[in-house]
């Protein structure tokens, strides 16, 4: 019974002496706050993070990384366990982020606000979970860092910027060389061609060229200015013929007995008896002047023909009888 006693006492002993050793671990580990613990959860590398490694809101330092494992369940997750203080107003749209301090590359975990769900995330008590209460503390969710951005780039953009290069030395080859001096030999025989051209004109345009060309165009301009009530007049006339002839075109066309159409065989016969007129009056205008007096004595008798009373042989045409 004794035996008992004396072991019930060394284990409270035993108890009380590792109590006092946590409370006084946790009475010198500097001040204490009240904290909530969340888990942050990345699948990508977190080189130069390391525990106790700040914890920063918006720049802010909130907290410290209490914990860095790899997820039991799911290998290819790291989980680092945080403590932010109550007073962060964490909710379920904020992100975590992977950032660097200056140029020491000292990492810390950036928490900031996607701008998403606004509700509060409610964290996990840290005593609650020394005494196996609590269960695991909620997760957010890490973004990638501007450094894991430029490594997964950086493989991408190396590769182009080979592929860059090799097609650089095949643009620049001792063909592509020669054609490109041949072409700035052309550029500086143009420039030079260009220079003389322009001292030409120059020469050229000198103040007394430059007024006649001005007296020139002040003509022009003034013969263009006279030309104007012309061309209208012009315009005008126009305008009347294509209506003159518009009208012309419809009474020919017009098949009625009082259609200009109708017109032409009257036209026709009306220039016959014109024509038989006029040679009937050209008739009577050479009797008249072969022998006047037959209008009041009537025309002469017929000469007589050969062989009948009165018949002159005419003479030969040498004028001999």
């Amino acid at each position: 019974m004794e035996n008992r006693s004396h072991a019930l006492v060394a284990g409270l002993f035993a108890l009380l002496l590792g109590c006092a050793a946590a409370l006084a671990l946790w009475w010198f580990g500097g001040k204490h706050e009240s904290v909530k613990e969340y888990i942050v959860v990345t699948r990508q590398n977190v080189t130069g993070l390391g525990l106790q490694g700040q914890v920063r809101y918006r720049g802010i330092r909130v907290g410290k990384v209490q914990a860095i494992d790899l997820d039991p369940r799911d290998p290819g997750n790291i989980l680092i366990r945080i403590a932010v203080d109550n007073a962060v107003p964490v909710t379920r749209g904020t992100t975590a982020k992977l950032n660097y301090q200056g140029v020491t590359g000292i990492a810390h975990i950036l928490l900031e606000e996607g701008g998403g769900d606004s509700t509060p995330l409610p964290g996990s008590d840290p005593g609650a979970a020394l005494l196996g209460g609590g269960g695991e503390p909620p997760r957010i969710a890490m973004s990638p860092s501007l450094i894991q951005e430029l490594s997964d780039t950086g493989g991408a953009t190396l590769r182009q910027a080979r592929d860059l290069l090799t097609n650089a030395n095949e643009i620049f080859d001792d063909e592509n060389r020669e054609r490109f001096a041949n072409i700035l030999t052309n550029v500086e025989a143009t420039t030079g061609s260009a220079s003389v051209a322009a001292a030409q004109l120059r020469h050229l345009l000198t103040p007394a060229t430059v007024r006649s060309v001005n007296t020139s165009l002040a003509r022009a301009e003034q013969v263009a200015g006279e030309a104007a009530p012309l061309l209208v007049e012009i315009r005008q006339l126009t305008a009347r013929l294509r209506t003159v002839s518009d009208r012309l075109d419809t009474l020919l066309a017009d098949p009625s007995p009082n259609g200009a159409g109708a017109l032409v065989p009257r036209l026709n016969t009306l220039g016959s008896d014109l024509s038989a007129n006029s040679r009937q009056l050209g008739r009577v205008l050479q009797m008249l002047e072969d022998s006047p007096q037959s209008v009041v004595f009537g025309p002469p008798a017929p000469a007589p023909g050969p062989g009948e009373a009165g018949f002159i042989d005419p003479p030969n045409r040498e004028g001999t009888p």
